[in-house]
């Protein structure tokens, strides 16, 4: 792949300040795309943002919470203001509450899908207009494995999965006509903060382990390569699709 083949595109990426965002945030940065950061954490944010530079990216930081529509509207408007433009949106932005059914509180069930899947539905209906009549178009969705298989204590994270890979498939089919692609990524067991309280616990953290055929966590830069080539126009015949990076994980 051209080292620089996203020049000049702009890339909005939700979740940006650490983790998986960062990632793919700073592998889209690197093939010259102009990147919208988006995250409700300033300091991080600006340290991603610091990163992207140093690779001779141009690169916004923009606070919002993607769960409230009024901060996602005040978003467009300002990466609008900023970039007048958006090619890339990469909606990786989630959380994860770990617990019994019978545990869950209805706002902590309510957070997670308003989080995971409505965040995604509010990104999209702001910045999909500015992708249409060009010709191009990408949309990635950090979708999870918990999204095809899963685990006790996970049944807002899972059915909030589920839910975001439906929307990616029928999004694709939408927006085919516009030559926009519509991907899901679904990333197994990867070294981040989200995951930190399976990895400070040795004995989860090997339960784990044992469960991955290729026996180590995911790295992050793996899956910011991954974007980097959904994002590019040789993936431009893939789209409604899911694609799993997770060390052979739901092979099994």
């Amino acid at each position: 792949m051209n080292a620089r083949m996203l020049e000049g595109r702009v890339a909005v990426v939700t979740g940006a300040s650490r983790g998986l965002g960062k990632a793919i945030a700073l592998a889209l940065a690197e093939a010259g795309a102009r990147l919208a950061l988006v995250a409700r954490d300033g300091a991080a944010l600006a340290e991603t943002a610091r990163a992207a530079q140093a690779l001779g990216a141009e690169a916004g930081t923009f606070l919002c919470d993607i769960a409230q529509e009024a901060s996602v509207r005040a978003l467009e408007a300002d990466v609008a203001a900023r970039f007048g433009r958006a090619d890339i949106l990469v909606n990786n932005a989630g959380i994860n509450i770990r617990k019994s059914i019978t545990d869950f509180t209805l706002e902590e069930w309510n957070a997670v899908l308003t989080t995971n899947v409505t965040g995604a539905f509010l990104m999209c209906r702001s910045f999909v207009p500015y992708m249409k009549g060009r010709g191009y178009g990408r949309i990635l969705n950090l979708t999870s494995t918990m999204s095809h298989v899963s685990l006790p204590g996970r049944t807002a994270y899972s059915s909030s999965k589920a839910a975001l890979l439906g929307f990616t498939r029928s999004l694709a089919l939408e927006l085919a006509p516009e030559a926009i692609t519509v991907n899901g990524i679904s990333p197994g067991p990867f070294a981040t903060e989200l995951n930190l309280p399976l990895l400070e616990n040795p004995e989860l953290s090997q339960m784990f382990l044992s469960r991955i055929p290729l026996g180590r966590w995911g790295k992050v830069e793996e899956v910011g390569r991954l974007a980097l080539y959904l994002c590019s126009e040789e993936a431009g015949f893939i789209t409604g699709t899911d694609i799993l990076i997770d060390g052979g994980w739901c092979a099994q």
